[in-house]
Protein backbone atom coordinates (compact mmCIF):
# COMPACT_ATOMS: atom_id res chain seq x y z
CA UNK A 1 0.00 0.00 0.00
CA UNK A 2 1.08 3.67 -0.97
CA UNK A 3 1.54 4.81 2.49
CA UNK A 4 2.13 8.62 1.47
CA UNK A 5 -0.90 8.39 -0.68
CA UNK A 6 -3.16 6.95 2.44
CA UNK A 7 -1.32 9.79 4.71
CA UNK A 8 -3.55 12.49 2.95
CA UNK A 9 -6.20 10.77 1.53
CA UNK A 10 -8.69 10.35 4.63
CA UNK A 11 -8.84 11.95 7.68
CA UNK A 12 -7.88 8.91 9.75
CA UNK A 13 -4.97 8.92 7.68
CA UNK A 14 -2.75 9.66 10.51
CA UNK A 15 -2.64 5.93 12.07
CA UNK A 16 -0.08 5.76 9.90
CA UNK A 17 2.03 6.38 11.98
CA UNK A 18 2.14 3.90 15.15
CA UNK A 19 0.95 4.41 18.57
CA UNK A 20 -1.68 7.04 18.20
CA UNK A 21 -0.20 10.00 16.30
CA UNK A 22 -3.37 12.13 15.67
CA UNK A 23 -4.28 15.24 13.64
CA UNK A 24 -6.72 17.23 15.41
CA UNK A 25 -8.72 20.46 14.11
CA UNK A 26 -6.72 23.56 15.49
CA UNK A 27 -9.58 24.60 18.40
CA UNK A 28 -11.28 27.73 17.84
CA UNK A 29 -9.73 30.41 19.45
CA UNK A 30 -10.89 33.28 22.14
CA UNK A 31 -12.29 35.88 19.89
CA UNK A 32 -9.03 37.91 21.73
CA UNK A 33 -6.43 35.61 19.83
CA UNK A 34 -5.30 35.45 16.08
CA UNK A 35 -6.12 32.25 14.20
CA UNK A 36 -2.68 30.48 14.31
CA UNK A 37 -3.04 30.03 10.44
CA UNK A 38 -4.54 32.29 8.10
CA UNK A 39 -5.36 31.06 4.31
CA UNK A 40 -6.30 33.13 1.89
CA UNK A 41 -7.32 31.21 -1.73
CA UNK A 42 -5.72 33.51 -4.80
CA UNK A 43 -7.06 31.79 -7.61
CA UNK A 44 -6.30 28.20 -7.46
CA UNK A 45 -3.21 28.88 -5.48
CA UNK A 46 -3.80 27.95 -1.24
CA UNK A 47 -1.82 31.02 0.34
CA UNK A 48 -1.31 29.27 4.09
CA UNK A 49 0.48 32.00 6.17
CA UNK A 50 1.38 32.00 9.88
CA UNK A 51 -0.19 34.22 12.14
CA UNK A 52 1.28 35.22 15.28
CA UNK A 53 3.67 37.91 14.79
CA UNK A 54 4.22 39.07 18.49
CA UNK A 55 5.51 35.44 19.34
CA UNK A 56 7.67 35.43 15.97
CA UNK A 57 5.24 33.06 14.40
CA UNK A 58 6.69 30.17 16.06
CA UNK A 59 5.57 27.03 16.06
CA UNK A 60 2.97 26.71 19.11
CA UNK A 61 0.35 23.61 19.40
CA UNK A 62 -2.28 25.50 17.55
CA UNK A 63 -0.29 26.58 15.01
CA UNK A 64 1.29 23.05 14.29
CA UNK A 65 -2.70 21.22 14.47
CA UNK A 66 -3.44 24.21 12.15
CA UNK A 67 -0.52 24.14 9.65
CA UNK A 68 -1.62 20.13 9.44
CA UNK A 69 -5.36 21.10 9.02
CA UNK A 70 -4.81 23.63 6.17
CA UNK A 71 -2.59 20.89 4.69
CA UNK A 72 -4.97 18.63 5.00
CA UNK A 73 -8.00 21.08 3.63
CA UNK A 74 -5.18 21.93 0.72
CA UNK A 75 -5.23 18.36 -0.85
CA UNK A 76 -8.59 17.71 -0.56
CA UNK A 77 -9.95 20.63 -2.14
CA UNK A 78 -10.78 20.57 -6.30
CA UNK A 79 -10.16 24.28 -5.97
CA UNK A 80 -6.84 24.14 -4.96
CA UNK A 81 -3.86 23.49 -7.43
CA UNK A 82 -1.30 24.44 -5.32
CA UNK A 83 0.18 26.11 -2.04
CA UNK A 84 2.42 28.84 -1.14
CA UNK A 85 3.39 28.60 2.87
CA UNK A 86 4.51 32.42 4.36
CA UNK A 87 4.63 34.12 7.53
CA UNK A 88 2.84 37.49 8.66
CA UNK A 89 4.98 40.06 10.03
CA UNK A 90 8.72 40.01 10.18
CA UNK A 91 9.51 36.93 10.93
CA UNK A 92 8.77 33.63 8.54
CA UNK A 93 8.84 31.34 11.73
CA UNK A 94 10.94 31.43 14.51
CA UNK A 95 10.55 27.24 14.84
CA UNK A 96 9.52 25.01 17.08
CA UNK A 97 8.36 26.45 20.90
CA UNK A 98 9.48 23.71 22.64
CA UNK A 99 7.70 24.92 25.91
CA UNK A 100 3.70 25.26 24.24
CA UNK A 101 4.46 21.75 22.49
CA UNK A 102 5.97 19.05 24.91
CA UNK A 103 3.75 18.34 27.48
CA UNK A 104 4.57 16.33 31.01
CA UNK A 105 4.22 12.81 30.34
CA UNK A 106 6.13 9.40 31.60
CA UNK A 107 9.63 9.65 30.11
CA UNK A 108 8.94 6.23 27.66
CA UNK A 109 5.92 7.69 26.32
CA UNK A 110 7.58 11.00 25.80
CA UNK A 111 9.96 10.00 23.23
CA UNK A 112 7.44 8.48 21.61
CA UNK A 113 5.08 10.96 20.86
CA UNK A 114 7.77 13.19 19.85
CA UNK A 115 9.39 10.87 17.30
CA UNK A 116 5.85 10.20 16.18
CA UNK A 117 4.85 13.96 15.96
CA UNK A 118 7.83 15.17 14.24
CA UNK A 119 7.37 12.23 11.42
CA UNK A 120 4.05 13.35 11.04
CA UNK A 121 4.78 17.01 10.48
CA UNK A 122 7.67 16.06 7.82
CA UNK A 123 5.63 13.28 6.16
CA UNK A 124 3.02 16.04 5.06
CA UNK A 125 5.19 18.01 3.73
CA UNK A 126 6.92 15.42 1.72
CA UNK A 127 3.73 13.50 0.74
CA UNK A 128 1.94 16.47 -0.27
CA UNK A 129 0.56 15.94 -4.02
CA UNK A 130 0.50 19.25 -5.19
CA UNK A 131 3.16 22.16 -5.78
CA UNK A 132 4.12 23.99 -2.63
CA UNK A 133 7.00 27.01 -2.42
CA UNK A 134 7.82 28.27 0.29
CA UNK A 135 7.93 32.43 0.44
CA UNK A 136 10.11 33.19 3.26
CA UNK A 137 9.43 37.00 4.50
CA UNK A 138 12.34 37.25 7.05
CA UNK A 139 14.11 35.19 9.37
CA UNK A 140 13.53 31.63 9.96
CA UNK A 141 14.64 29.07 11.89
CA UNK A 142 14.67 24.99 13.03
CA UNK A 143 12.20 22.83 11.88
CA UNK A 144 10.42 25.64 9.88
CA UNK A 145 13.44 26.50 7.78
CA UNK A 146 13.73 22.57 7.29
CA UNK A 147 10.31 22.22 6.48
CA UNK A 148 10.76 24.65 3.05
CA UNK A 149 13.41 22.52 1.92
CA UNK A 150 10.88 19.95 1.71
CA UNK A 151 8.91 22.20 -0.43
CA UNK A 152 9.11 22.55 -4.57
CA UNK A 153 11.00 26.20 -4.72
CA UNK A 154 12.18 28.59 -1.67
CA UNK A 155 12.51 31.95 -2.36
CA UNK A 156 13.18 34.77 -0.05
CA UNK A 157 12.81 38.39 0.59
CA UNK A 158 16.03 40.48 1.79
CA UNK A 159 15.70 40.41 4.93
CA UNK A 160 15.46 36.80 5.51
CA UNK A 161 18.07 35.17 7.69
CA UNK A 162 18.42 31.20 7.86
CA UNK A 163 19.48 29.73 11.24
CA UNK A 164 19.38 25.76 12.07
CA UNK A 165 20.65 25.74 15.78
CA UNK A 166 20.92 21.62 16.17
CA UNK A 167 23.92 21.50 17.76
CA UNK A 168 23.69 24.05 20.08
CA UNK A 169 20.75 22.65 21.67
CA UNK A 170 22.16 19.38 21.90
CA UNK A 171 19.84 17.77 19.54
CA UNK A 172 20.79 16.34 15.94
CA UNK A 173 19.79 17.50 12.37
CA UNK A 174 15.43 16.74 11.43
CA UNK A 175 13.42 17.49 8.52
CA UNK A 176 15.54 15.47 6.27
CA UNK A 177 18.16 18.07 7.02
CA UNK A 178 21.31 15.64 7.48
CA UNK A 179 21.15 14.99 3.91
CA UNK A 180 18.63 18.00 1.92
CA UNK A 181 21.93 20.52 3.44
CA UNK A 182 24.16 18.77 1.97
CA UNK A 183 22.64 17.93 -0.91
CA UNK A 184 21.22 21.46 -1.68
CA UNK A 185 24.68 23.38 -0.88
CA UNK A 186 27.38 20.97 -0.31
CA UNK A 187 28.84 19.42 2.40
CA UNK A 188 31.40 22.23 4.01
CA UNK A 189 28.65 24.68 3.74
CA UNK A 190 25.97 22.38 5.47
CA UNK A 191 28.53 21.74 8.30
CA UNK A 192 28.38 25.07 8.72
CA UNK A 193 24.76 25.49 9.45
CA UNK A 194 24.64 22.17 11.71
CA UNK A 195 27.71 22.32 13.45
CA UNK A 196 29.01 24.19 16.05
CA UNK A 197 29.75 27.30 14.27
CA UNK A 198 25.93 27.92 13.56
CA UNK A 199 26.70 29.65 10.35
CA UNK A 200 23.58 31.84 9.94
CA UNK A 201 23.55 33.47 5.98
CA UNK A 202 21.45 36.11 5.21
CA UNK A 203 19.16 35.65 2.13
CA UNK A 204 21.64 36.66 -0.03
CA UNK A 205 24.36 34.36 1.14
CA UNK A 206 21.68 31.39 1.31
CA UNK A 207 21.18 32.09 -2.47
CA UNK A 208 24.93 31.89 -3.62
CA UNK A 209 25.01 28.84 -1.32
CA UNK A 210 22.17 26.99 -3.15
CA UNK A 211 20.35 27.10 -0.21
CA UNK A 212 17.57 28.77 -1.64
CA UNK A 213 16.15 29.42 -5.28
CA UNK A 214 15.60 33.07 -5.09
CA UNK A 215 15.82 36.37 -3.31
CA UNK A 216 12.69 38.64 -4.13
CA UNK A 217 11.66 42.03 -2.76
CA UNK A 218 9.02 41.90 -0.12
CA UNK A 219 8.13 45.83 0.51
CA UNK A 220 4.52 46.41 -0.17
CA UNK A 221 1.54 47.66 2.21
CA UNK A 222 -0.52 44.89 1.61
CA UNK A 223 1.35 41.69 2.35
CA UNK A 224 -0.19 39.48 -0.25
CA UNK A 225 0.82 42.33 -3.01
CA UNK A 226 4.04 41.90 -2.12
CA UNK A 227 6.85 41.20 -5.12
CA UNK A 228 7.67 38.01 -2.69
CA UNK A 229 4.11 36.90 -2.87
CA UNK A 230 4.16 37.18 -6.40
CA UNK A 231 6.80 35.44 -7.19
CA UNK A 232 6.00 32.68 -5.12
CA UNK A 233 1.82 32.42 -7.22
CA UNK A 234 4.21 32.27 -10.36
CA UNK A 235 5.65 29.60 -9.27
CA UNK A 236 3.42 27.57 -7.96
CA UNK A 237 1.11 28.64 -11.20
CA UNK A 238 3.84 27.51 -13.67
CA UNK A 239 4.41 24.15 -11.85
CA UNK A 240 0.31 23.87 -12.14
CA UNK A 241 0.97 24.47 -16.02
CA UNK A 242 3.18 21.71 -15.94
CA UNK A 243 1.09 19.28 -14.59
CA UNK A 244 0.33 20.50 -11.50
CA UNK A 245 3.13 17.64 -9.93
CA UNK A 246 6.31 17.92 -7.16
CA UNK A 247 9.68 18.25 -7.86
CA UNK A 248 10.72 15.24 -6.94
CA UNK A 249 8.86 11.18 -7.65
CA UNK A 250 7.40 8.59 -5.74
CA UNK A 251 10.99 6.92 -5.06
CA UNK A 252 12.62 10.04 -4.00
CA UNK A 253 9.41 10.65 -1.69
CA UNK A 254 10.15 7.16 -0.51
CA UNK A 255 13.74 8.22 0.48
CA UNK A 256 13.00 10.84 2.14
CA UNK A 257 10.38 9.35 4.05
CA UNK A 258 12.61 6.22 5.56
CA UNK A 259 14.95 9.85 6.28
CA UNK A 260 12.94 11.25 8.25
CA UNK A 261 11.49 8.30 10.22
CA UNK A 262 15.27 7.64 11.35
CA UNK A 263 15.96 11.59 12.30
CA UNK A 264 12.74 11.27 13.94
CA UNK A 265 13.91 8.33 16.77
CA UNK A 266 17.30 9.96 16.76
CA UNK A 267 15.84 13.11 17.68
CA UNK A 268 13.65 11.62 20.03
CA UNK A 269 16.29 9.69 21.99
CA UNK A 270 17.96 13.02 22.19
CA UNK A 271 15.62 14.98 24.30
CA UNK A 272 15.97 12.73 27.02
CA UNK A 273 20.30 12.84 26.72
CA UNK A 274 22.69 14.29 29.03
CA UNK A 275 23.88 16.27 26.22
CA UNK A 276 20.31 18.16 25.56
CA UNK A 277 19.91 18.65 28.95
CA UNK A 278 23.17 20.15 29.55
CA UNK A 279 22.80 22.61 26.73
CA UNK A 280 19.69 23.39 28.18
CA UNK A 281 20.99 23.91 31.47
CA UNK A 282 23.53 26.53 29.66
CA UNK A 283 21.27 27.93 27.67
CA UNK A 284 18.56 28.64 30.11
CA UNK A 285 21.50 29.90 32.26
CA UNK A 286 22.22 32.43 29.76
CA UNK A 287 19.04 34.00 29.80
CA UNK A 288 19.10 34.19 33.51
CA UNK A 289 16.21 32.04 33.48
CA UNK A 290 16.74 30.24 37.08
CA UNK A 291 14.21 28.03 37.51
CA UNK A 292 13.88 26.41 34.37
CA UNK A 293 18.29 26.06 34.67
CA UNK A 294 17.44 24.25 37.79
CA UNK A 295 15.05 22.08 36.63
CA UNK A 296 17.41 21.12 33.59
CA UNK A 297 20.13 21.25 35.98
CA UNK A 298 18.19 18.62 38.61
CA UNK A 299 16.78 16.59 34.96
CA UNK A 300 20.55 16.03 33.92
CA UNK A 301 21.42 14.69 37.65
CA UNK A 302 19.16 12.19 37.93
CA UNK A 303 19.01 10.86 34.46
CA UNK A 304 20.04 7.60 34.92
CA UNK A 305 17.49 6.98 37.27
CA UNK A 306 14.82 7.98 34.88
CA UNK A 307 15.78 7.88 31.14
CA UNK A 308 13.79 5.95 28.98
CA UNK A 309 15.48 2.85 26.65
CA UNK A 310 16.35 4.08 23.16
CA UNK A 311 13.57 4.38 20.91
CA UNK A 312 13.61 2.50 17.52
CA UNK A 313 12.39 4.38 14.05
CA UNK A 314 9.42 3.92 12.52
CA UNK A 315 9.70 2.84 9.58
CA UNK A 316 7.06 3.30 6.70
CA UNK A 317 5.77 0.24 4.97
Amino acid sequence: MNRCRLLLTRNKAVTVLPRGATLRAPARPASTQPVPIETVLKGNVLMVMFNNPKKLNAWTDPVLRGLLASMMEAKERVDVKGVVVTGKGSYYSAGVDLSNTIQPMLPSKLIRSIRDHNQLLFDTFICFPKPIVAAVNGPVIGAALTSTLLMDSVIASETATFSLPFAKLGVPPEGCSSITLAERMGSEQAQRMLGLEHWIPTAAEAHAAGLIDEVVSSTASDELESPLMIRAHQLVEARIAGGGGRRFDAAEAARLRQVNALESADLANAFVSDKFLGAMYDFNVKRKKSRLAHFFWAARASLPIWQPKAIEPAYPE
